[in-house]
């Protein structure tokens, strides 16, 4: 969808929980780079542009900074990073882009000062590579395309960087991660999303409200996107009968006794699906999974693996594993990858249990971060 049949996203318009949304690191990186092709092919210096975001339906308007030519015929524009009401390490870092021609007709990333680089494997991107994600690679294209507006494309270099990115990634988990020198570029919708606020707490006991309201057979709690279409699909649940409830597990648990209670209801089957980055934390008694506030879960989904027996050096792959999603990878190779993960599953659910008495069964579904089933989906149909 071209930029003319986009509408521009409001982000005065508060979210749900009456927070302000902010702009991603990607939205704020692709802004950069949109205004720097835009001096460096039009002569244009600009004070805002227009980002395309993943949504076809809509463009965000970003505000520029600065902007200048360097020496060698690179030019650098400056974006101001806005998070709205979210806590967020990089909330008004200063995210730039230096973009030049290569003449080699294609797209180039580079990391340059405060953007870090992956070192290991199990992220979204390769070893070697700048720690900028696939959604803001895909955004910087479009501006690209955008900018160009149907010219040959000679290629162009875009070095993504942060003012004192190195210093802030201390404060994130990339260095744990194995991302070295700065930040991650990251954002799947460009919009950032205000959930993991006190706010945010009190606005999931409306939604759990609303979804035990017609005393269904079931809900599910989903941390994120991850396990929709499982819930749709599969369970055949409702829009309003799947609560996301970001990190806040334990709190939602509370909600949802406490409502049941009041209503003197019970819930045939409350379900929680996600990604075992997040849900594995329960192991460990984690009930707020949001990174600022716990671990990692590698230790957890090791201590599983060793209770049923794997050998010790798979074990100790696992417990080294840079992230979750690294275990997904190296389970793969294993037959018995799928019990393993019912196993997570099942402990997971035996944990929950007790802390909502009004629900006959806790069930829990895990997935990859493409949406891939794990344990005991893999072997159902929708």
């Amino acid at each position: 969808m071209s930029d003319s049949t986009r509408r521009p996203y409001d982000l005065a318009t508060p979210a749900p929980n009456g927070l302000r949304r902010g702009r991603t690191t990607g939205s704020c990186a692709t802004a950069a780079v949109k205004a720097a092709l835009t001096l460096l092919l039009r002569g244009e210096m600009v004070r805002e542009v227009r980002v395309s975001l993943p949504d076809p339906d809509y463009y965000l308007v970003v505000p520029v900074e600065k902007t200048e030519r360097l020496a060698g015929g690179a030019v650098r524009a400056e974006v101001l990073k806005y998070g709205g009401d979210d806590p967020d390490n990089t909330d008004g870092a200063t995210i730039f882009a230096e973009v030049s021609v290569n003449d080699s007709g294609a797209v180039r990333f580079f990391a340059a000062a405060g953007v870090g680089t992956v070192t290991q494997p199990g992220l979204r991107i390769p070893p070697g590579e700048p720690a900028i994600n696939p959604v803001p690679r895909q955004m910087m294209q479009w501006a690209v395309d955008e900018v160009l507006d149907g010219a040959v494309n000679p290629g162009f270099d875009l070095a993504i960087g942060c003012v004192n990115g190195d210093t802030i990634a201390r404060r994130t988990f990339n260095p744990m991660l194995g991302i070295v020198g700065g930040i991650s570029i990251l954002g799947t919708s460009g919009i950032v999303e205000p959930m993991s606020l006190a706010a945010w707490m009190a606005s999931i006991e409306v939604y759990i409200r609303v979804a035990l309201g017609h005393h269904p057979d079931a809900i599910a709690f989903t941390p994120g996107k991850i396990g929709r279409s499982y819930a749709a699909d599969t369970l055949g649940l409702e829009k309003k009968e799947v609560v996301q409830i970001a990190n806040f597990v334990g709190v939602s648990l509370d909600y949802t006794q406490r409502t049941l209670e009041e209503q003197q209801a019970r819930l045939g089957t409350l379900w929680l699906l996600g990604h075992p980055g997040k849900i594995a934390k329960l192991l460990d008694g984690v009930w707020d999974t949001h990174s600022g506030r716990s671990g990692m879960a590698m230790g957890s989904v090791a201590a599983v693996a060793a209770g049923v027996g794997f050998a010790a050096d798979l074990v100790e792959q696992i417990e080294k594993a840079n992230t979750v999603e690294n275990v997904v990878q190296i389970m793969k190779t294993q037959a018995a990858a799928r019990g393993y993960w019912m196993g997570i599953e099942r402990r997971v659910a035996a944990l929950m249990a007790p802390r909502v008495p009004n629900v006959d069964r806790v069930a829990v579904r895990l997935f990859s971060m493409n949406g891939a089933p794990l344990g005991e989906a893999a072997g159902e149909t929708a």
